[in-house]
């Protein structure tokens, strides 16, 4: 947002009053403006929640949106309000809106836009511009928006008529659902916005009354075809993505894998599908996994960089992809089957197929290989416990992760954010129940813990947040605690500080050497804890492992207590790093 300062500007102050006045006289008369319109059109939406910061071209959507009873979230920096919104999404498994003003104040929600593209979350971004009369005169913050957003949105467009405002939120709301989810970038000039019309000449589509079902199960046929292809396999396995989670299919998911007894993993916000210690969850074997297995089934992630492109799956293995997106099935790599639709749905239907046609013989080498693949498991944990339980000095990154997830309760929201800190985390983190593990996705955005913090704790106030930052992404948008503080949603800040963009480093350290490898990485020693107690919350500086369990439990304390954020900054060893990391295995 930029501040200009202008007679124009002094004089609408001087008439706030008045002009409240006309509009209520006017809304009364039977007309309505740009941004009461598009206030309507969420509402009927099922939107509750905006997130935003303010600029002169949006101001009259707030009017709308205090009328239809929509909670207005305003932030500090427009890449919070566009991660927050998504994070909204996918918390909510509802549509996320983010509103900024004209230029930098879309320009600055760029990052929380493509991080929910590539992610795949609906969101709805509406941008403000300068008025249609304006148009090529070089207003204020006028840039081309929808040209910039196109490539990273399914839907990028302009409003060029009041009376359109309200059809043209919907349409931009359905591409948003259009197989699989992602965001859209709506235009709306201030002189449409503002502008008001007689509510007979709107086009204001009726709420939830055009919405097609999404729940596509594609070909009977291939469900049938996949439902013969698990019950003869003898060492399947299958990996769930983002969208089961998303798409809120889990169910059917957890009843796939129990009633035909498959091993499965989990990607993302997949996560917590399944709990701890569940005999169908496993996590420390998909190497041996997808090497060994005859079967592969792959749900709701594309064949991207965390799957090797499709290389890590077995070669003699058939391969069976469902996505919501016909053209991510079969992406960089050939497959045995490929099917479009909803996966819960999909799963279901196989679930139901195959019940009636139970091979005993190969269900019996289906619960041989899971034990197999259990003592694996067993195994690669026990290597793993030096690393948990070290009292190295300075503290093993391995040691933090394992004290977080002992930390966990049955109803904390667990959101990394960073880079090699998070990355071991997801070593040791287990979270214990569906919806709570939120991480950045394909992108690989750094910053999006403290709007995915606000966002998970407004959509459930009844749980607890914790986000794990790295002292790198701490920095980038910390400052929005005080809106969680603010806004009644305090969470628990944990901050694995090496002082370095450690991830980055290490490639650079491989490359370089000592003299050129700490050039553009290096941050300075910054006691983090103090942030917390500047924002009227609890903080604590952590050096010793051994006091780790004892300052996480009393940041949940002062949280409960204070309502204020809390943060543990644990300074963390420079000199360890991820696996992933040493093998660059992000750049292959």
């Amino acid at each position: 947002m930029a501040a200009v300062i202008s007679e124009s500007k002094v004089a609408s102050v001087s008439s706030t009053t008045a002009d409240d006045t006309l509009k209520r006289k006017s809304r009364d008369a039977g007309v309505v403006s740009g941004g009461h319109l598009v206030a309507r059109a969420l509402k009927n939406e099922g939107v509750d929640t905006i997130f935003t910061l303010c600029g002169g071209h949006i101001i009259d959507i707030y009017d709308g949106c205090i009328d239809e009873g929509i909670r207005i979230i305003d932030v500090r920096h427009e890449q919070v309000a566009a991660h927050a919104a998504d994070g909204y999404a996918r918390q909510t498994g509802k549509l996320g809106v983010v509103v900024t003003t004209a230029g930098p104040g879309c320009t600055n929600a760029v990052t929380g836009i493509a991080t929910a593209f590539r992610s795949e979350s609906p969101v709805l971004h509406i941008g403000g511009q300068g008025g249609i009369t304006q148009h090529m005169m070089g207003s204020l913050q006028d840039l081309p928006h929808t040209e910039m957003m196109r490539p990273i949105t399914k839907f990028s467009e302009g409003v060029r008529s009041t009376e359109r405002v309200a059809d043209m939120v919907s349409m931009a709301i359905r591409a948003c659902f259009a197989g699989a989810p992602g965001p859209a970038y709506l235009e709306i000039p201030r002189d449409v916005l503002d502008r008001e019309i007689e509510i007979s000449k709107a086009v204001i589509p009726a709420a939830g009354q055009y919405r097609a079902s999404v729940r596509s199960l594609g070909d009977v046929a291939d469900i049938e075809k996949l439902a013969d292809i698990l019950v003869q396999a003898e060492r399947p396995v299958v990996l769930y993505g983002g969208q089961v989670w998303s798409s809120r299919g889990h169910k059917e998911a957890i009843d796939l894998v129990r009633g035909l007894d498959i091993p499965a993993y989990f990607n993302g916000a997949s996560r917590g599908l399944l709990p701890p210690g569940d005999p169908h969850h496993f996590d420390r074997t998909r190497r041996e996994g997808f090497d060994k297995a005859d079967v592969i089934l792959i749900v709701g992630t594309p064949f991207d960089f965390r799957m090797g492109y499709g290389k890590r799956l077995g070669l003699n293995a058939k391969v069976i992809q469902i996505d919501q997106d016909y053209r991510t099935v079969g992406k960089n790599r050939d497959i045995t089957l490929g099917l479009v639709g909803d996966p819960g749905a999909i799963l279901g239907a196989v679930l139901q197929a195959a019940s009636g046609r139970i091979n005993k013989t190969a269900q019996e080498k289906r619960r041989s290989w899971m034990k197999q693949l259990q003592q694996q498991e067993a195994i690669a944990t026990e290597k793993l416990m030096p690393l948990f339980k070290s009292n190295s000095s300075p503290i093993h990154p391995y040691r933090v992760a394992y004290e977080i997830n002992e930390f966990l309760n049955d109803d904390t929201i667990y959101i990394g954010d960073g880079g090699d800190v998070v990355t071991i985390s997801a070593q040791a983190v287990r979270p214990r129940n569906p919806g709570q593990w939120m991480d950045p996705g394909a992108l690989g955005s750094l910053g999006v813990g403290t709007g995915f913090a606000i966002a998970a704790g407004l959509a459930n106030p009844e749980k607890e947040v914790m986000c794990y930052y790295g002292d790198g992404a701490f920095s980038m948008t910390s400052f929005d605690m005080e809106t969680a503080n603010r806004f009644g949603v305090p969470y628990i800040a944990v901050i694995g500080n090496n002082s370095a963009m450690n991830q980055i480093r290490y490639g650079q350290l491989a490359k370089y050497g000592e003299e050129r490898g700490n050039v553009g990485n290096l941050l300075s020693d910054i006691p983090y804890g103090k942030f917390a107690e500047m924002l009227g919350g609890h903080g604590e500086e952590v050096r010793d492992p051994a006091q780790i369990a004892g300052a996480l439990q009393r940041a949940r304390e002062a949280v409960r207590k204070t309502r204020r954020c809390a943060v543990v900054n644990i300074w963390v060893d420079p000199a360890v790093y991820a696996p992933g990391t040493m093998a660059q295995t992000m750049y292959k």
